[in-house]
């Protein structure tokens, strides 16, 4: 999926797909009621992880792809902590993915490129995770997934799962957990919502939830009515491996007693694992239980180990997905939403239509040139896709050929009148009225109070809606002056004195914001999250930085220098500031803003470590790892691998057949160390 976006949008974005994400997470994982169906949930991972592909500078601390399932919510259940965190897996969509991660695999390893790369496949269960754990092969303690790491405790309720034993058959290691999907098979739960409607009980959206309801269950006399089943596909902490596959591992599990799918099969190429791919989901209707997918894992387990993880995945393992659904409609109407940088976003209004068990009724359009593709109008009949995208997206006109005039995208803003263009090289038409755009005036209070600006809590869209219009708000400064309007709020209905003061404490709190939060805040064009930390870290003050972009827009080739030395930090961001700086009512706005908060000096903070902080170089035929493991580790000890050697190098690390990277670093005068030396840094970091 092509991604055309400001980096400043995309850190928007980001951060709202964060909040929507950890929001479904804890109605999936936690509460057992999804709001949205598992594709429309796929695509908001979807998306999420194309912008941080496409942006990885703006990966958030609180990044969906850096969290696995969910805090556990409140729950007469008690916690348990495991012992070897419990994953998530990275999703594949097409047969390029399942190759591009074969490939991924081969240049981690560092193997040729024929190289065989076996895997095993299996049929993804759409169920609840849970881990057993087996001391001396009696079980001991069955436990939820949660977070990844903290569960809860659901050992006396999987007593009654027929297909747990409390105790293994034949030869197992003294400890050994066994982790699997806790399902309800198709007819079973089909049997369990007629038995609840019968007597008037709550009524299951589908067999994952009826699933994890029963398990989750404080009266473990409930669960034992419940028709639940398990399947093993993998394993957790354990005292020994007896064996050095993960095909032979899943056999000498089913050899103990416990089941695995039926669908689990060895796949030594490409070919093959696509081959049983499309096997299983040739079988899918048939199937007892409910998947999603197909799970690929690298075989043998060692590579495994070398593989490792991410932040929430392992290297060696995917999720290849069954595609999404497809339904037909009719466009009725095509209404023109402008964001908070004034782009004019169009989304078109649809007959309603339900895909993959959800009814859709909007479809984003993108922006003009996708309407243009698509030659869509009003009252075409077109063809949506719930995949790759926050919301359905439009893959077909079918009347593309009949006689109508064809949409006209609007030149002037729908909400403040100003003229609407599109900047040279650039698909987006945007509103030129900046400040004096209601669109944009609140969505970039909303901006700056976001929990990646400064974050005030109690200060929602709603309450910036209700103040903006009432004219208490219209810059920034404004919200630290609300004290001054107490009186005022608590006349207004829902506000009480407690609610008042705690906003009025929570926007006290933050009169001296971290500067770089405050400049992302102000939700200035290509400067997102990343690139104001980065600007902050080199110009420590925020009127540092403001001096060096007006002199650079001056025409100070000095400034420019010094700004566009900076990692990361391009032209079009210079340009950006400039033309920020070069208005007045924004230098009115900065001004006013620093008049109510004084952000302390900038100061970067970093892990302990040998490197950590500095700049490294890896270059020449590493021996012992691929260039990618390198880098991995380098960013594990808090360092960053960069792509060439330059005088803000730390360190280079050196392979044979280094060239011109190392002598470059040898003219330079900085420090040029061997894989051994590298490693002993590794191993002294722990």
């Amino acid at each position: 999926m092509g991604i055309d976006i400001t980096e400043a949008d995309a850190a928007n974005e980001l951060m709202r797909l964060a909040e929507r994400i950890a929001h479904h997470n804890r109605l999936y994982h936690a509460e057992d009621a999804p709001e949205i169906s598992d594709a429309d949930y796929d695509a908001l991972i979807r998306r999420n992880a194309a912008l941080e592909a496409a942006f990885p500078h703006l990966i958030r601390a609180d990044s969906p792809s850096r969290m696995v399932g969910h805090e556990v919510a409140a729950s007469p259940l008690s916690k348990v902590t495991h012992e070897v965190r419990m994953m998530s897996l990275d999703n594949a969509f097409s047969d390029e993915e399942v190759e591009e991660f074969v490939a991924r695999v081969r240049r981690y390893l560092n193997l040729p490129a024929d190289a065989e790369v076996v895997m095993t496949a299996e049929d993804k269960i759409d169920g609840l995770s849970c881990s057993l754990r087996y001391e001396n092969g009696v079980l001991v303690r069955a436990a939820t997934r949660g977070d990844g790491q903290v569960g809860e405790d659901v050992t006396a309720n999987v007593a009654h799962i027929v297909d747990i034993p409390q105790q293994l058959t034949g030869e197992v290691p003294a400890l050994f957990e066994i982790r699997g999907e806790v399902y309800m098979s198709k007819a079973d739960f089909a049997a369990l919502n007629a038995a609840q409607e019968a007597v008037g009980g709550k009524i299951f959206a589908n067999p994952r939830n009826a699933a994890a309801g029963s398990l989750r269950q404080k009266d473990a006399s409930v669960t034992a009515s419940r028709p639940l089943r398990f399947l093993a596909h993998g394993w957790g902490a354990v005292s020994a491996v007896p064996a050095e596959t993960q095909f032979a591992m899943m056999q000498q599990i089913a050899g103990w007693g416990v089941p695995v799918s039926p669908l689990l099969a060895r796949c030594e190429t490409v070919a093959n694992m696509l081959e049983h791919y499309r096997s299983i989901e040739r079988e899918r209707a048939d199937l007892p239980y409910d998947i999603d997918g197909v799970v690929l894992k690298v075989d043998r387990l060692d590579w495994q180990e070398r593989l490792g993880f991410v932040a929430k995945a392992p290297r060696w393992a995917i999720a290849r997905k069954f595609p999404a659904e497809r339904a037909e409609t009719t466009l009725e109407a095509i209404d023109i939403q402008v964001g908070r940088t004034g782009k004019l976003t169009p989304v078109g209004r649809l007959a309603p239509v339900t895909v993959g068990g959800v009814v859709v009724q909007n479809v984003t359009l993108h922006n003009r040139d996708e309407i243009a593709r698509l030659g869509v109008r009003p009252g075409d009949r077109v063809v949506i896709q719930r995949a790759g995208d926050v919301i359905p997206q439009v893959v077909d006109n079918l009347t593309r050929e009949a006689q109508r005039p064809a949409y006209l995208f609007p030149d002037h803003c729908p909400e403040c009148g100003s003229e609407a263009v599109a900047e040279e090289g650039e698909v987006d038409v945007r509103c030129t009225g900046g400040l004096i755009c209601p669109a944009q005036r609140t969505e970039r209070l909303k901006h700056f109070v976001s929990r990646a600006a400064l974050d005030i809590e109690g200060l929602g869209e709603k309450t910036i809606d209700e103040f903006f219009s009432l004219g208490w708000l219209e810059s920034p400064a404004d919200i630290f002056r609300l004290k001054a309007r107490r009186s005022a709020i608590l006349e207004r209905e829902g506000w009480k004195d407690k609610s008042v003061d705690n906003l009025l404490t929570a926007i006290e709190a933050k009169r001296a914001p971290d500067a770089a939060r405050l400049l992302f805040g102000l939700g200035i064009r290509h400067v997102g999250a990343v690139t104001a930390r980065d600007l902050m870290k080199r110009f420590v003050t925020l009127p540092a930085l403001r001096g060096a972009a007006q002199r650079a827009e001056a025409g100070d080739s000095d400034a420019q220098s010094e700004l566009t030395s900076i990692d990361g930090i391009g032209p079009a961001v210079v340009e950006a500031l400039g033309d920020f700086f070069h208005e007045p009512h924004n230098r009115e706005v900065w001004d006013d803003l620093l008049a109510e908060v004084a952000p302390p000096p900038y100061v970067v903070e970093t892990r302990e470590s040998a490197v950590a902080g500095k700049i490294v170089v890896f270059t020449g035929a590493l021996e012992t790892m691929s260039r990618d493991e390198a880098k991995a580790q380098a960013e594990r000890l808090g360092a960053r691998a960069a792509g060439s050697v330059s005088a803000k190098t730390d360190l280079v690390v050196v392979g044979p057949g280094a060239g011109s990277k190392l002598k470059k670093a040898q003219e330079l005068g900085i420090e040029v160390i061997d894989e051994a030396a590298w490693a002993e840094i590794v191993k002294a970091a722990g």
